[in-house]
C-alpha cells in the first residue's frame, strides 16, 4: 500500500493518501488522489505566476516531484541522468533534489518516531489506513508542539558551505517505505519543458 505524501519547507504534511495498492503504475498511485483530480481541474487555488525578485521574469507555482511522477506545467522532476549535458540542467536537478530532500526527511522522521513503519503491519487494510493516517497526524501535531525534541536538528538534511559538505537527516532507508519506481519515456507536453528550463 502506497503512501503519497505533499509536505511543505516547514517539514509539514500538507496532504496525504493511503491505500493505494502497491502494483498500481507509478503515474497511477498519483492519478489515484484526490488531490490529482483537483490539480487536474484547476481547483487547488493555487497563486499565479509571480515576477521573480530582481528580475523581470513571470513563473508559475509548482510542485516538486521525483522521476516516478509525469512531468506537468505545475509538477517539476529530475532531468534524467542523459539529459545532463548543460551547465542549466545541473543546477536544476541540484537545486531540485535539495528541495526534495524535505519530503525525504519527513518520510524518515515517520520512519524513526513510528516504527511500525519498520515492520509489515499486520491489521486489516482498512485498520492499516487509520495507522498511517493516524501517524501523520500526530507527526504534525509533534512537529507544532514539541519541535525540540520530536525533530533535533540531526533530523534534517544541511549543507555545510563552510566545509562544503552536505550532512543528511533522517531517510526512510532501513524501513519497510520504499520509493515509488521512474516512469518510463513518454510524451511530456512542450508547455511542462518550458517551465521546466525558465
Amino acid at each position: 500500500m502506497v503512501l503519497l505524501a505533499l509536505v511543505d519547507a516547514n517539514y509539514r504534511i500538507l496532504m496525504c493518501d493511503f491505500g493505494t495498492n502497491g502494483r498500481v503504475s507509478d503515474g497511477g498511485v498519483l492519478q489515484n488522489t484526490k488531490f490529482f483530480e483537483k490539480l487536474q481541474n484547476n481547483l487547488l487555488k493555487l497563486p499565479g505566476e509571480e515576477t521573480i525578485r530582481n528580475t523581470y521574469r513571470s513563473l508559475p507555482y509548482v510542485f516538486i516531484g521525483d522521476d516516478a511522477f509525469p512531468l506537468r506545467v505545475d509538477l517539476m522532476k529530475p532531468f534524467r541522468q542523459a539529459a545532463l549535458t548543460s551547465r542549466e540542467t545541473k543546477i536544476y536537478n541540484y537545486r531540485l533534489s535539495r528541495a526534495r530532500r524535505i519530503v525525504e526527511n519527513v518520510f524518515g522522521i515517520l520512519a524513526a518516531r513510528f516504527r511500525i513503519f519498520h515492520t509489515c503491519i499486520n491489521l486489516e487494510p482498512r485498520n492499516i489506513e487509520i495507522v498511517v493516517m493516524a501517524c501523520c497526524m500526530l507527526h504534525n501535531f509533534l512537529i507544532a508542539k514539541s519541535s525540540r525534541t520530536y525533530t533535533p536538528p540531526e533530523c534534517f538534511d544541511y549543507d555545510d558551505t563552510e566545509e562544503g559538505v552536505s550532512h543528511f537527516g533522517l531517510n526512510s532507508r532501513g524501513s519497510n517505505m520504499s520509493s515509488l519506481q521512474r516512469r518510463p519515456f513518454g510524451n511530456t507536453a512542450n508547455a511542462a519543458k518550458e517551465v521546466m528550463l525558465s
